[in-house]
């Protein structure tokens, strides 16, 4: 299946299938399992672009976004998560964190 995205970010559409991801612990296991090489490709695409697909995402109310907009929205969440490792670790693992892991009960939709 592929991860669609609006046709306004189909230079994007090489890291949906990795990246757009429904739960943030689907996300954190996808940070952690990339190489830095990786997240920086995605980084170094996607960043450029947040401004645009954040303002893409708001023309919709969340409870009925449409699924190519639900597919962006979920790759803005993951760059939120891999920044973290490219801004401030430099490496896919936090530092100084002993076996950070992350296990959410909840978490808003979509």
């Amino acid at each position: 299946m592929t991860m669609a995205l609006p046709t306004e970010f189909v230079d994007l559409q090489p890291f949906a299938e990795t990246w757009s991801l429904a739960t943030e612990p689907e996300r954190w296991d996808k940070r952690m399992a990339s190489s830095m090489e990786e997240l920086l490709a995605f980084y170094d695409a996607a960043f450029p672009r947040l401004e645009a697909a954040i303002d893409y995402c708001d023309q919709f109310p969340l409870d009925t976004l449409p699924e190519d907009v639900t597919n962006l929205l979920r790759l803005v969440y993951s760059l939120v998560l891999v920044s973290m490792a490219v801004e401030i670790f430099g490496q896919p693992k936090p530092v100084d964190s002993a076996d950070a892991v992350l296990h959410r009960t909840r978490e808003p939709l979509p």
